[in-house]
């Protein structure tokens, strides 16, 4: 047989997929390791979606996406950075895995170096090694908080830097950047003339603090910063793949290019139902995010009562916790023996990088009651 490309076979395995998958085949096992919103989607949602069905609104859209789409994006992204955002500025993507691929495609050429976090969501590193570009980790170390700092990050750039990664909420810490933070970060891209591509899957879920995106810090008409968004969290859309870049002025026509040679355009049911979703009520946000903080809580209660140290998340909805007591220095096949014994699925760790040696990620979208079962399982530090 034919040899698939050497970059394609290099790229490793998902670790959230592999613990995931093994979860699904296990009858009864309770599936900590997977993000996935668990309450119905809106009525109104699922029936903007219907309608353009019924009405037969099946041809293509501009490669950009429909126009009343771009401004709600456009209105959504403008409020959360206190300024006016252009329609012409947005590009409707496929959810908010494809904006990452293509916006990396953009700023990225073979052997260009982008600096991703550590720990953090495996498929920036993944991305930009199918784009025959170099992942740079920066870390994100326990004493400082798992916050990036601005002296960490500087002393890996080189030459051939050309993006900073940044994710707030952080997927998988639930850490959230703070404005000085962020005014740092974009004021050390603008002196070394990166790009920044900035990941906020998980904006609307912060807890007792705002998220702040590094647009409140861009140039009026977009400078250097790409912002990518999606509704899949924020709605529990994750299966219509709907989500949108936020570009710097004059970008959209060379993206429109890069679009059509991959996908040419969303499906035009998933943006109609993006379009009732970003304009319709917000009651499930409201709903959505009072739970997972409930969740959040609930769970930091009982992993406080065993001992286990862990990171207070606020934002996103996901607890990272300290198991290196009984992981034994391989939290990969701990969770898998933890899955096998248990019947328990979290996600290692080191699915997010190296710094996560140790660590677990618990996904706490799900069922209170089962969240809670699942987490009264993982072993404290004076288990045997």
């Amino acid at each position: 047989m034919a040899q698939l490309s050497p970059h394609v076979r290099k790229v490793p395995p998902n670790q959230i997929r592999e613990i995931t998958q093994a979860a699904w085949a296990k009858p009864d096992a309770i599936v900590l390791s997977i993000g996935e919103p668990g309450f119905p989607t809106p009525g109104h949602i699922l029936d903007a979606a219907r309608a353009t069905l019924d009405r037969d609104e099946t041809g293509y859209t501009p490669n950009a996406g429909i126009a009343p789409l771009r401004s709600a994006f456009a209105r959504h992204a403008g409020a959360a950075c206190g300024k006016e955002i252009s329609p012409e500025r947005v590009f409707v993507t496929s959810g908010a895995q494809q904006g990452l691929h293509l916006a990396m495609s953009l700023l990225l050429d073979a052997g260009d170096e982008v600096l991703v976090p550590n720990p953090g969501y495996p498929t920036f590193a993944m991305t930009a090694e199918l784009l025959h570009a170099v992942p740079v980790e920066y870390p994100l170390y326990p004493e400082h908080g798992f916050q990036p700092r601005i002296e960490d990050i500087e002393a890996l750039l080189t030459p051939r830097t050309r993006v900073l990664l940044l994710n707030s909420p952080s997927n998988p810490l639930g850490a959230v950047f703070s404005g000085e933070l962020t005014r740092s970060l974009v004021e050390l891209a603008r002196r070394h003339d990166l790009w920044i591509l900035s990941d906020e899957c998980y904006e609307a879920f912060t807890f007792d603090v705002p998220h702040v995106s590094p647009l409140a810090f861009d140039g009026d008409a977009g400078e250097r910063v790409i912002t990518s968004l999606t509704l899949s969290k924020t709605y529990g859309l994750t299966g219509l793949r709907i989500g949108a870049l936020v570009l710097p002025e004059g970008l959209e026509p060379v993206l429109s290019t890069v679009m059509e040679s991959i996908v040419s355009c969303v499906a035009s049911p998933s943006q109609y139902a993006a379009l009732a979703a970003l304009t319709g009520p917000q009651d499930y946000v409201d709903m959505a995010s009072a739970h997972y903080r409930a969740n959040r809580d609930a769970a930091c209660a009982v992993l406080a009562e065993k001992g286990i140290p862990y990171l207070e998340a606020q934002g996103a909805f996901y607890l990272w916790a300290d198991l290196s007591a009984a992981t034994g220095g391989n939290v990969r096949d701990w969770t898998l023996r933890f899955l096998e014994e248990e019947s328990v699925a979290v996600a290692p760790g080191t699915a997010f990088g190296s710094i996560g040696e140790g660590w677990i990620r618990i996904a706490l979208c799900g069922d209170r009651d089962e969240l809670l079962e699942g987490v009264s399982r993982l072993p404290g530090p004076g288990a045997a």
